[in-house]
């Protein structure tokens, strides 16, 4: 996982690993949380490597969505594989979640609220 500070002082762009599992979920759900914590409240959370995710994988962005939200922040998802996308429309996330393809365009959105 990598984190990038972005040129708002709150924002983060954070490209995520090629697997969302079980297994990584405490690692991954505890680094993502001290980012929020340390006052980045307008995430970008790159999908495009992740090539699998589960429940558990899904449950870290719904989290993070919350947190975000109660610091007034947003969370945007960027340009998921098929495969993640089809899943996270089959869960009605994409109802919840901003969804971009184009890097550029989702960190002006997120650089502009």
């Amino acid at each position: 996982m990598k984190f990038s500070p972005l040129a708002l002082d709150n924002a983060c762009l954070i490209t995520l690993p090629k697997e969302m599992v079980m297994s990584q979920t405490p690692t991954l759900r505890a680094a993502i949380t001290r980012q929020i914590e340390a006052g980045s409240n307008k995430l970008i959370l790159d999908l495009h490597q992740v090539e699998y995710i589960d429940s558990s994988g899904l449950s870290i962005l719904v989290s993070a969505l919350k947190l975000t939200q109660k610091k007034a922040g947003e969370i945007i998802l960027l340009s998921p594989s098929a495969g993640v996308r089809a899943l996270i429309e089959l869960t009605r996330l994409h109802q919840i979640f901003t969804i971009y393809e184009d890097q550029t365009a989702a960190i002006e959105h997120i650089c502009e609220l």
